[in-house]
């Protein structure tokens, strides 16, 4: 007998919820981000700004260098976009974009959905 299959996750509920949520999201041909990227998504767009690299990268605990690989992604995507700070040449700052803000909205439907899945599976009723 494989070791996996003897070992149980105490709190497999939200772990089940969140795999949901993984396998719509790769399964809906959007573009495949890395956790660093939709942190970094999440952080624009639901925390108070202005945003900067050099703020970003405090706030994850990375470096300024990674913050900028992905933004380059994000950018590309035209999920964010980078503007110069005219008044402090050394700052960059890092703004919402309309297409970065449906892709969130779309992501937060589907995380519900998945959520609204789980609750039918579980017996349980939804306040939706």
């Amino acid at each position: 007998m494989s070791t996996a299959a003897t070992n149980t996750i105490a709190t497999t509920e939200p772990l089940s919820a969140w795999m949901g949520t993984l396998i719509d999201y790769v399964q809906s041909a959007r573009p495949d981000l890395t956790n660093r990227q939709m942190a970094l998504l999440m952080v624009v767009y639901l925390l108070p700004g202005p945003h900067t690299v050099r703020g970003l990268a405090a706030r994850l605990h990375v470096s300024k260098p990674v913050v900028t690989r992905a933004l380059n992604t994000l950018g590309a995507l035209g999920y964010l976009r980078r503007q110069k700070d005219d008044s402090d040449l050394r700052n960059i700052f890092v703004e919402q974009t309309p297409t970065g803000l449906a892709f969130l909205e779309e992501f937060a439907e589907l995380i519900e959905r998945t959520e609204g899945h789980d609750d039918k599976r579980n017996g349980r009723r939804t306040a939706h």
